[in-house]
């Protein structure tokens, strides 16, 4: 098992510049970066060296061994030191809202798009840029790689948030055998067990999970299975294979969103329609995927991939008798597939990589009433194809200087086909999008430990198929992509004062976009999707850390981290909106803690988090209040067990965690989603 010591959990935390660099052929040869402490995973490590050895902006690696620590139940408790991304609970017990430097602020909470999510480099995320965050488990992550913005070109991607790589652990890493334990207020327990085995040139890993919970709302019960499993082989000394199997059945209750004066009153209250109309999100999915990697020689390696996933949903999230209700029942399947090429030649890494996707959606919407008949009222079989193509090169071409460019090539189709059954009439509104998209980028070694960088790059996102069933239009139009172009400077590092160390990321970026694709909701249910025409997203990223020792021997230690994230997204002179803000996510947010721990493996602090207003429509008439929240957790770590405490939100404060945006919401609009009320949680976890 990995030895935690605070110099290393500070340093992992914080991403790709703290960690020694390990150099290959793939690899950036840069000045090491030494930290005294105990031994990291060259798993982790090659990791941690290899993404900030080609990314020139704003890159975080989030060591799964630390989630072991603290209540992480969803990716937002994952994501709560990555800065630049605003990340939220409350609708679900595993759905997260996610937004990365401004992607995904519109009406459609659904439709979380604008970020692009792998398993081991092969896609989770739909052809059509669609994600479904509630199969991406984070406790089943050896780590993830978080690439904000355009930097998720080393994955193929431009989109506006970047792209989120979770890697699975192996029975080859250290202590495969586990058994996870936790439970807490609102009826929360889980358990996990993984086993794994090695057998010469072959080894496997299997988890099974069980977790319930009563929610901290009416109406809020979960209830989800999973198992987990993967198997690896060595075929000689230069390839390897390994195969990835999922199937996890979750069943969930939806409480609904409150208006103002409910949410004042009783924050812990369902919506009146989701109990008459018995709202639920059940989803039942099974994937497999496998990744197959040749060694050429000692300077190029070729890695190919293939997943295939099915997922069925039944979702009743509309009820208004007589008027309407909506019970979604649909099968989506998406084939992925991926070729990297890497080599070394000179002082130039080469990376050619080649991404491609296919999406079919099948099945139906429906009038129902809850446990009685479905009536089918519109048919949908919807199609969505991706293909891109990248090429970058690192270039070393003097002392501490590093030249990262590239572009990406990507040729999109879509297609919508949906059937009123009354009256035959078929919308099949179809189009095809096709872009190249460059990037430039410098990296500049200051001192040993210490980087500057800048970046230039261009954006690019075709509309997802639930945008293109919403557009506002309602005939056979098809929305434009989003363009847009993005500027990036920043600086990472860290400075070792003999017993005590500090570290830094920080990252300030522009981005100017045209086409931007926002879901507009006049009255709660109901979306609209329409292309605006310019928006700005600005921001300032960092994180902050320390491990400073507080006696000579420095076995006491005070760990500071701070987590901050400043938001500047407007629209830009537009016809409608002048330079509003747009909404959903806070002007700033600080999500940090003080920990003190102990050479005995003993920790304990406080955590806070400080989140200010936010708009909930883009007339921005209505506002969503700022709020501060306080924690405290402990734990205590040995070689092969360790336990947890966490309390939450001590002061049991009432604050909106996230909310349905509409276009201009009225005072009395349902839209809010209160946030977890005093919590306590405790967790335990055993290796064997």
């Amino acid at each position: 098992m990995l030895s935690r010591s605070p110099a290393v959990l500070s340093a992992l935390v914080l991403g790709p510049c703290a960690i020694a660099q390990a150099q290959s052929p793939q690899e950036a040869q840069l000045p090491p970066i030494v930290i005294t402490a105990e031994r990291v995973p060259d798993q982790v490590r090659q990791a941690l060296t290899a993404e900030q050895a080609v990314t020139p902006g704003g890159v975080t690696l989030v060591d799964g061994e630390t989630l072991r620590q603290r209540n992480v139940t969803s990716l937002a408790d994952m994501l709560r030191y990555v800065p630049g991304v605003w990340a939220a609970n409350g609708s679900t017990g595993d759905s997260s809202f996610l937004s990365s430097r401004g992607s995904n602020l519109d009406a459609t909470n659904y439709d979380g798009n604008g970020i692009k999510l792998l398993q081991d480099g092969l896609p989770v995320t739909a052809a059509d840029g669609n994600n479904h965050n509630r199969d991406v488990d984070p406790l089943s992550a050896r780590y993830a790689i978080v690439a904000r913005g355009a930097n998720a070109l080393t994955y193929g991607a431009s989109t506006l948030g970047g792209a989120i790589d979770f890697i699975t652990p192996t029975a080859r890493d250290d202590a495969p055998n586990e058994l996870l334990l936790n439970g807490g207020s609102h009826g929360q327990r889980q358990a996990r067990v993984t086993l794994g085995t090695v057998a010469g040139a072959f080894d496997a890993l299997v988890t099974a999970e069980g977790k319930r919970s009563d929610g901290y709302r009416e109406h809020h019960r979960q209830e989800r299975s999973g198992l987990y499993a993967n198997a690896g082989w060595q075929l000689g000394d230069a390839v390897r294979t390994r195969f990835y199997a999922t199937a996890i059945d979750n069943d969930q209750q939806l409480p609904g969103a409150l208006t103002r004066d409910e949410w004042r009153a009783n924050p812990r209250q369902a919506q009146a329609a989701a109990l008459a109309g018995d709202y639920q999100y059940n989803v039942k999915t099974w994937r497999l995927a496998n990744k197959t990697t040749w060694d050429i020689d000692a300077s190029s390696s070729l890695t190919a991939g293939l997943s295939y996933e099915e997922q069925q949903l039944d979702h009743p999230i509309v009820y208004a008798p007589p008027f309407f209700s909506l019970l979604i029942d649909t099968e989506q399947r998406n084939l992925g597939g991926t070729l990297r090429y890497q080599r070394r030649i000179g002082e130039h890494d080469l990376l050619v990589g080649l991404n491609a996707g296919l999406t079919t959606v099948k099945g139906g919407n429906y009038g129902y009433e809850p446990g009685g008949a479905a009536t089918l009222s519109t048919q949908v079989d919807n199609r969505a194809d991706s293909l891109e193509l990248f090429v970058m090169d690192r270039w070393q071409f003097a002392p501490d200087w590093t030249a990262v460019y590239g572009a990406q090539a990507v040729s999109s189709r879509r297609e919508i086909r949906n059937v009123t059954v009354s009256s035959g009439a078929l919308r099949n509104p179809e189009a095809g999008y096709h872009s190249i998209n460059p990037r430039v980028g410098l990296i500049h070694q200051l001192a040993p430990t210490v980087q500057l960088f800048a970046n230039l790059s261009r954006l690019y996102e075709a509309p997802t198929l639930y945008e293109l069933e919403d557009d506002v239009r309602g005939d056979q139009s098809t929305l434009d992509a989003m363009k847009g172009t993005v500027l990036e400077v920043g600086t990472r590092g860290t400075h070792d004062a003999g017993r005590s160390q500090w570290h830094w990321d920080v990252a300030v970026y522009y981005a100017r976009l045209r086409d931007e694709i926002l879901s507009r909701a006049p009255v709660p249910g109901v979306s609209l999707s329409t292309n605006v025409d310019g928006t700005v997203h600005a921001g300032i990223e960092a994180l902050l850390g320390a491990s400073l020792a507080v006696d000579d021997a420095g076995a006491h230690r005070i760990e500071p981290l701070v987590n901050l994230t400043v938001n500047h997204f407007r629209f830009k002179d537009d016809a409608g909106y002048g330079n509003n803000r747009l909404p959903a996510a806070p002007t700033y947010a600080v999500r940090g803690e003080l920990l003190y721990r102990h050479a005995s493996g003993f920790f304990a602090g406080p955590t806070f988090d400080v989140v200010g207003r936010r708009y909930a429509d883009f007339a921005n008439t209505y506002t969503v209040d700022r709020y501060t929240l306080w924690g405290l957790r402990a734990g205590l770590t040995r070689d092969h067990w360790e336990l947890y405490a966490e309390a939450r939100n001590l002061a049991n404060r009432n604050y909106v965690s996230l909310f349905s945006v509409q276009d201009a919401a009225a005072p009395d609009a349902a839209i809010l989603t209160p946030g977890e009320p005093r919590s306590v949680y405790v967790g335990a976890r055993f290796s064997f």
